[in-house]
């Protein structure tokens, strides 16, 4: 078919500009609307020194037909592995949706590269609203994944009947509701955590917590709204005292200041004259408490009974912001000691393992420290599925929720995903490749007394801490609604396929691994 003039027309506008936009089109609207949500765009123009990246073969037939014949075989070839699971670890990526994951690819390379995780045989999508919202938080959905119900928004281990921030609904204990690694301790197995975060944030809190109120962290801050005879014992004590939290057998993470009072330490936040660290330290002369990586590298754990590291008075730092002398270990360093500990229980263990601070760099439209938190977090995954076997060990990995984080704009092979789309607005400005729809960073990219989008490659100067473009002003960004992806190797690993409500992930862990009083393979 003859293309006709305008086509000429349309192949010289785009040589002629080294900053291109769509040319006006001179077809139908509807041939007008189809070129514009999918241009040929034009080839950029030479850099020094740069050069495209090209992965040798993608322009043949015979590379993607055999990579497709290698899927079919290992998926005919593979069959479900239904041995009782001994151990399970549950890894959560907070905030780590779809395009998370694949932005963070190109990280390790290329688009074409897969996270450790994303090479595990089985996967799929679990739904993550709420009782109340269609949008959930990280408290709410630690209910569903550990707990196998759904309850309102900020509130954790707790039943749908329990509002926010309520001060006498909750104290019914009927409200409720208890985690996996409950079931697990009372099948004679050993339970654990691990996070970038406070241990009394919210996702980690879900192992051990029942409490109407995500940010009652410390009694200071229950007395704030319930007054201090409510009755309401705080996260930080229901992890030290409580029936779940008193018996994890390794707890690391960040959060020393909801554990000990004001008039104790600077840094404490208590006000009931606990120092709940000590008390641990106290428990037993096997109990092992570190605050360092020296100090965490040194324990024998053969000679000790729990666990306990906390290795800031807040979250951890960013991997990205740490140095030599922080002295703070990775998440795969605390994931090897984890299972290395865990190990000994003759019976298996449930260790629950989060890759936190994803979620809080997305807060603040920090894509680069967010997709390095994934790295990171990928990190510990492959570690674990080194130092166990599939054969007794059911590895699951998922996240909470999403973001409202955008992956966008026809950019080039090779090119850097931290940089611009090669296509300009109709302001003349480019755009970004990675974007949010909402979030702190708006007036950074919006002149609001012009009434202008600023150049954003003007912005984004390469630094760590750079924030990305933001479409709506807001204190922190979002979180998105978007389902998320479910992982699973090992035992049972097959029936984590399909698309389920994200409450249905504890009851598929428990059967694989005979917990808990519903369906499981022991019952069958």
């Amino acid at each position: 078919m003859s293309r006709g003039p305008n086509a000429a027309l349309v192949v010289v506008l785009l040589l002629a500009s080294s900053c291109w936009s769509a040319p006006e089109c001179g077809r139908s609207t509807e041939q007008c609307h189809e070129r514009q949500m999918h241009p040929d765009l034009p080839e950029p123009e030479p850099v020094s020194g740069r050069k495209m990246r090209v992965v040798e073969g993608e322009d043949t037939n015979a590379y993607w037909r055999q990579q497709g014949i290698d899927f079919v075989q290992q998926k005919v070839s593979s069959e479900p592995n239904k041995r009782q699971a001994k151990n399970v670890i549950l890894f959560l990526g907070d905030g780590m949706g779809v395009t998370t994951t694949s932005a963070s690819r190109n990280l390790l390379g290329g688009e074409e590269k897969s996270l450790s995780f994303e090479n595990f045989p089985y996967s799929g999508l679990s739904k993550t609203y709420s009782v109340d919202k269609i949008v959930p938080d990280s408290a709410c959905t630690a209910t569903a994944y550990l707990c196998g119900v759904k309850g309102q928004e900020g509130t954790i281990g707790v039943n749908g009947q329990v509002p926010r921030t309520d001060c006498t609904v909750m104290l019914d204990e009927s409200t409720h509701v208890d985690s996996i690694a409950k079931w697990a301790m009372d099948a004679g197995k050993w339970a654990g955590l691990v996070t970038t975060t406070r241990v009394t944030h919210a996702s980690p809190s879900g192992v051990y917590a029942h409490i109407a109120e995500r940010d009652w962290e410390n009694d200071a801050e229950v007395a704030g709204d319930c007054g201090a005879d409510s009755g309401i014992r705080d996260i930080a004590y229901q992890l030290a005292r409580g029936e779940v939290g008193s018996k994890l057998k390794v707890i690391m993470g960040g959060g020393r200041k909801h554990f000990v009072d004001a008039s104790l330490a600077s840094w404490g936040k208590r006000n009931d004259g606990l120092d709940l660290i000590e008390e641990f330290q106290l428990g037993s002369a096997k109990n092992a408490y570190v605050t360092t990586l020296d100090e965490l590298n040194a324990v024998n754990l053969a000679e000790t009974d729990r666990l306990l590291g906390l290795f800031n008075e807040d979250h951890l730092q960013y991997r990205m912001e740490t140095t030599e002398d922080s002295q703070q270990p990775t998440l795969e360093q605390m994931t090897r000691k984890a299972i290395e500990y865990m190990s000994q229980s003759e019976n298996g263990y449930f260790l629950f393992i989060e890759g936190g601070r994803i979620d809080q760099a997305h807060h603040i439209n920090q894509a680069r420290m967010a997709l390095n938190e994934t790295i990171e977090f990928s990190k510990a995954i492959a570690a674990a599925q080194e130092l166990t076997s599939e054969d007794d060990t059911l590895l699951v990995v998922t996240a909470d929720h999403s973001h409202v984080f955008t992956y966008a704009g026809y950019g080039y092979r090779g090119e850097d995903i931290f940089g611009a789309a090669p296509v300009t607005g109709h302001d003349g400005h480019p755009y970004m490749v990675l974007s949010y729809a909402n979030g702190p960073s708006y007036e950074n990219f919006y002149d609001t007394v012009t009434k202008e989008r600023k150049d954003p490659t003007t912005v984004v100067k390469g630094e760590h801490d750079d924030e990305f473009p933001s479409g709506v002003p807001i204190d922190m960004d979002s979180h998105g609604g978007d389902d998320v992806p479910v992982f699973a190797l090992g035992p049972w690993s097959n029936l984590f396929t399909g698309v389920y409500e994200q409450s249905t992930i504890p009851h598929l862990m428990a059967y694989a691994s005979c917990l808990g009083d519903g369906h499981t393979m022991c019952s069958s």
